[in-house]
């Protein structure tokens, strides 16, 4: 699944919109790499977003089959990973 597509179905951001900005100005990176919005993500990648005054680390646990889940179903497929700021 796309980057920003990803981001966007497991709720880390609100709006699809949102995402593809975040990957425009470079504040995501997977795997320690900046990516584009059509990197594809894979399970066990690392996503981080780096934020102005902290970070958010999530490891991906699997690809959703729809284009959106439940906020509640979210930990089914990402895990967020101590070690961001």
């Amino acid at each position: 699944m796309r980057c920003d597509k990803f981001l966007n179905a497991v709720n880390i951001t609100k709006r699809r919109a949102v995402a593809e900005d975040m990957l425009a100005h470079q504040v995501v990176f997977v795997n320690n790499m900046p990516v584009k919005k059509s990197k594809e993500i894979k399970v066990g990648d690392i996503i981080e977003i780096r934020y102005l005054e902290r970070s958010d680390k999530f490891k991906v646990l699997q690809i959703p089959a729809t284009k959106s889940t439940p906020k509640s179903k979210m930990a089914e497929y990402v895990e967020k990973l101590e070690g961001g700021n």
